[in-house]
């Protein structure tokens, strides 16, 4: 009994850290592939959704002015989800920088995003968040990967502020310095598993369809990747977005994703399926596994009291003891280690609960802005 929990024990934490550990190792194994910038793009369009992000149009508005100063071909469209706070209006006021396009009422950002993408007329559709400002050089150094016409997609990368404002940040900016690293390499040998919505770019015709309940940037990115071109991550295309500092905002907000994760994973399955096999090596080790950290964690939690019980009824009481009397403080400090180490823990958690919830049908097609960020 004793030699089989161990065993499981170790088989949880191992497949637990394998993607932050193993993983990464095993990517540097594989050959570099070099990519073209000789040239590239002139023409494109940044596309971006807003629902209530008042508080961060100035600064959205100063950042697209600026770069469509230095990008005069640059078309940018925003589409307003039925906000209801004076988001629309502060767009409006800049016809000079952005086209608006309002929705009839909430219908969720890839809804938003295919009616702008309808309408975009770039050949590189750059897509980003509301809350998410981005470099002076950022466009420009997008459209010069393109260059390479085994291009089909460009990934930038996000740098998080307000690392310093609570546990929740800290965790959240190390986990998001580690995703950055990994989609370096991935991109290194060949292809990233998929993009987030705060800065990615793909060539226009490759835009695929799909309904409004998937994720659209994971989805609009990995079509990149099923059309046979290179979906590559660039160091030099930089883009600033606040961190989540609530712990309750967090949890929600990783639900969420997580729920529209596994529902994008099963609309995409068929075409995940005919990928080489290098990419779903890529996906099931930076997707798949991680998915389930939460299962590994609750069954590693058992395997650990059953190999107590075993040695010592006492021993296995103690642990029960101790975990409740660490989830007691931790779930009340703020930061520090304790705090920082509860919040991964329930990163892991609020993940898995989100990927049950889409396996019960349940799928999320609307969003709402994190207070805390």
């Amino acid at each position: 009994m004793v030699v089989i929990g161990l065993l499981c024990l170790a088989l949880c934490g191992g497949a637990i850290i394998y993607p932050f550990l193993l993983y990464p190792l095993l990517l540097r194994m594989l050959p570099e592939r070099l990519v073209l910038r000789d040239g590239g793009v002139d023409s494109s369009s940044l596309l971006f959704c807003a629902y209530n992000e008042s508080a961060a149009m100035p600064a959205k508005m100063a950042n697209l002015a600026r770069l469509k100063a230095l990008n005069p071909n640059l078309e940018v469209l925003a589409f307003d989800d039925g906000s209801a706070d004076d988001t629309a209006t502060q767009i409006a006021a800049r016809p000079d920088v952005v086209t608006l396009v309002q929705g009839g009422g909430r219908s969720g950002k890839a809804r938003g995003m295919k009616t702008l993408a309808a309408r975009a007329t770039g050949e590189v559709l750059i897509f980003t968040d509301a809350n998410v400002t981005l470099a002076e050089d950022a466009v420009a150094n997008i459209l010069s990967y393109y260059a390479d016409p085994s291009v089909g997609g460009v990934l930038g990368s996000l740098r998080y502020v307000g690392e310093g404002d609570s546990a929740t940040a800290s965790v959240g900016s190390l986990y998001w310095r580690i995703e950055e690293y990994l989609k370096d390499l991935e991109s290194r040998s060949g292809n990233v598993m998929g993009a987030d919505g705060s800065i990615f770019s793909i060539r226009r015709e490759l835009y695929p369809e799909f309904p409004d309940t998937v994720l659209d940037d994971l989805t609009v990115s990995m079509a990149v990747v099923f059309a046979g071109k290179r979906l590559i991550k660039a160091k030099d295309v930089l883009a600033y977005e606040g961190l989540v500092a609530a712990r309750g905002d967090e949890y929600r907000r990783k639900v969420r994703i997580s729920a529209r994760a596994w529902h994008t994973h099963q609309y995409l399955r068929p075409q995940l399926r005919r990928m080489a096999l290098v990419d779903r090596f890529k996906y099931t080790s930076r997707k798949i596994v991680r998915w389930f950290g939460g299962v590994f964690l609750i069954v590693g939690a058992i395997a650990a009291i059953g190999v107590a019980w075993s040695i010592d009824g006492r021993l296995a009481l103690g642990l029960l003891v101790l975990g409740a009397v660490f989830a007691l403080i931790a779930s009340r400090v703020k930061s520090g280690p304790i705090a920082a180490l509860f919040d991964i823990l329930i990163a892991y958690i609020a993940t898995l609960q989100g990927v049950i919830q889409a396996m019960r049908g349940r799928t999320f097609a609307v969003w709402n802005p994190a207070k805390s960020r």
